[in-house]
């Protein structure tokens, strides 16, 4: 065919040309993949186009020479009905052309732009091509102008409700339309309204949703005015396949279901929260009428999102969760009781439900989530003190690692939590828990021969337990010779207090000295440890504080235990709190534990508090600020009228937006009540 034959492609001198990393991809794989395309023809495949998306873009934005170069040909193979990578094609050419927009004016994008324009016609042809797969990519290439012909034109619903959503997102665009002319966008939106407004009054039902998420693109309150239609429709049994018939985009390769858009609307509602939370109470209501599991799925989700980001949320999504504990349906139990979870100790009235799950081999075959209804329902039950979840936990725990080095997940998405997040609160179930913790490691030492990740686990939950763990210290003390071990087995014997006092000896000769930081560490640890300072620790970190090369960060916060006898230091720590971009804090609270003098100090800690009445969202920095006024016993007025602040927040005070979310924010607001009890 003309334009697509190997002649034309070899007929370019392609050594003119480089792609987007020379270095992996040379231009030769441009004309090799182009020649295969043109060979195979029917035939022809995405794997075939594969080579040249690693070849036609450029890693820091903007395209290479090669694309330019290789756009007619691209356009030709794309508008041949005789090649089978149609479709693939019409997609790269979209990809193409968005990264060059998106570069502005950058590297070789006035050739690209000029090609663009040469092959104008042929790429809007494709908006009218026979094959409906190929018209519905082709969306993405077209100017706003065409994309409103072509709907006037359409007639498989398949492409006229993309189609419809693309004529929303293009006129809410700031270059909509293309067409120069004054008042061209207004007309353009103009026109846009009056379609969506047609589709609302006169077509079918999945098209009137897509109306509406359109609209939404104009007008975000929309999907609320619309909510009892959004509603009707999404909960209507007889129009849910229907979904998956027409629900494709362009760059999607599967169709929406009609649960993927019930998620979907649910989010064009999130800037009212409470509005957003009425919605999907009223889904959960529509599901329960018509048993519909997916839907109880999407109100899960749903909720669940809702909770991590704002505490409101759980008086709403308590009860929601509960009903479905019963569900027939295992995922539905399952992410109810993973709610019920989060929702601790909230949840409490509903233990015995919960206990009642303990056995239940439920698992997620819809989004995957790893684990048991079991799981998820012991896991509650000790969030809320209940010791019907103790037995079987620590092999809960572990079944995820037992047979497997690792695990994976969707940032974001609901998980199991990680093992020592579970055991660490529960000190005082020590005696229960340590025999079967200490047997996992015994039998993953037998499996494996060395030690994984069970035993960082064990050293974790072992310094939460402090004394109440020193049955495992001679499980643990051995591995002070192993460096992948050893720093954090001194934290272990630390945290174990005068039980772990003979191990002094044994924590001077740890295996850390590869580093000169822990000299100074390991001497402070023995210190601590055993007591009697023959004044080596302390000479080693005022040393390690005055040195300018090296952070002082890790001195000076071992430097605060030993109050006024590093007096000699205080200079040295004043101008660290005064000057230092990281670690502010805790040189403040050191200075007040050498000088006695808590003004300095707490005016550091004030400044910390503060700043969260604001942006501020570095919640590490605000737990380090909380810790050093308990310390050292009250709190300034500033900091108390900033704390009340922050506490009346609805927004969760995590970074996190998982079950994180919730234990991140239960425990500041437990050191922040804490503080405001101060004098």
């Amino acid at each position: 065919m003309a334009g697509t034959s190997v002649e034309a492609v070899d007929a370019v001198d392609w050594s003119r040309f480089r792609t987007g990393v020379p270095e992996h991809h040379p231009v030769k794989e441009v004309p090799r993949a182009l020649r295969r395309l043109v060979r195979r023809g029917p035939a022809a495949t995405e794997e075939d186009c594969h080579p040249l998306y690693s070849c036609l873009f450029a890693p820091g934005g903007g395209l290479p020479s090669a694309a330019a170069a290789a756009l007619p040909f691209l356009t030709a193979l794309a508008a041949d009905p005789a090649n089978g990578a149609r479709v693939t094609l019409v997609e790269l050419l979209g990809a193409l052309n968005g990264a060059a927009r998106e570069a502005g004016e950058q590297g070789t994008l006035g050739a690209w732009r000029e090609g663009w324009r040469r092959q104008g016609d042929k790429i809007t042809a494709l908006l009218a091509d026979p094959e409906p797969s190929v018209r519905r990519a082709a969306l993405l290439l077209a100017d706003d102008d065409a994309l409103l012909q072509r709907w006037h034109a359409e007639t498989e619903p398949a492409v006229r409700l993309p189609l419809l959503l693309a004529l929303g997102t293009r006129a809410t665009t700031a270059d909509a339309p293309e067409t120069g002319s004054p008042g061209g966008r207004h007309r353009f939106a103009d026109a846009v309204e009056a379609v969506l407004s047609r589709v609302l009054r006169d077509d079918e039902p999945v098209m009137k949703v897509a109306a509406v998420i359109a609209r939404a693109s104009l007008d975000r309150d929309a999907p609320l005015r619309h909510a009892d239609l959004l509603l009707d429709v999404l909960a209507d049994p007889a129009v849910r396949p229907r979904f998956e018939r027409i629900w494709w985009l362009p760059d999607v390769e599967i169709p929406f279901t009609r649960d993927d858009v019930a998620a979907w609307v649910s989010g064009l509602l999130d800037h009212d929260p409470p509005a957003a939370l009425s919605f999907v109470t009223r889904l959960a209501e529509a599901a329960e009428r018509t048993a519909d599991d997916g839907l109880r799925r999407v109100v899960l989700d749903e909720a669940w999102r809702h909770l991590v980001l704002r505490r409101s949320a759980a008086p709403t999504v308590l009860p929601l969760a509960a009903r479905l504990l019963d569900s027939a349906d295992d995922c539905v139990r399952l992410k109810a009781a993973h709610l019920l979870a989060m929702l601790a100790p909230d949840s409490g009235p509903y233990a015995d439900r919960l206990a009642a799950l303990l056995d239940d081999p439920g698992t997620d075959e819809i989004s995957w989530i790893e684990g048991t209804v079991g799981d998820f329902a012991r896991w509650a039950l000790v969030r809320l003190g209940d010791p019907r979840g103790l037995p079987g936990l620590v092999e809960s725990l572990w079944a995820p690692y037992r047979e497997q080095f690792g695990r994976s997940w969707v940032a974001g998405d609901p998980r199991r939590p990680e093992m020592h997040e579970v055991l660490a609160p529960l000190r005082e179930h020590a005696d229960v828990l340590l025999p079967a913790l200490l047997e996992e490691v015994r039998q993953d030492h037998e499996r494996h021969g060395d030690h994984g990740e069970i035993m960082a686990t064990l050293l974790h939950v072992a310094e939460a337990w402090g004394p109440d763990a020193l049955p495992v210290l001679p499980v643990v003390l051995p591995l002070l010779k192993d460096t992948r071990y050893s720093l954090r087995v001194v934290d272990v014997l630390l945290a174990m207090g005068p039980g772990a006092a003979s191990t002094a000896s044994a924590v001077r000769d740890a295996v850390v000295l590869d580093h000169p930081a822990n000299h100074h560490r390991t001497a402070w640890a023995a210190w601590r440890i055993a007591g009697g300072d023959d004044g080596t620790a302390l000479r080693l970190l005022g040393e390690a504080v005055h040195d300018e090369q090296a952070s002082p960060y890790g001195p000076v916060l071992l430097l605060s235990d030993f109050g006024p006898a590093a007096a000699a230091h205080a200079g040295r720590v004043r101008e660290v709190m005064e000057n230092a971009a990281y670690g502010r804090v805790t040189a403040a609270v050191a200075l007040w534990a050498i000088t006695g003098d808590p003004g300095p100090t707490l005016a550091v800690l004030e400044e910390v508090v503060v700043r969260f009445t604001g942006d501020d969202d570095r919640y590490g920095d605000l737990a380090e600020a909380l810790r050093g006024f308990l310390r050292i016993g009250t709190v300034t007025p500033a900091a108390r009228r900033a704390l009340r602040l922050v506490g009346a927040r609805d927004a969760r005070l995590s970074n996190h937006r998982d079950y994180r979310a919730v234990l991140d924010d239960q425990e500041l607001r437990s050191a922040i009540a804490a503080v405001l009890a101060l004098p």
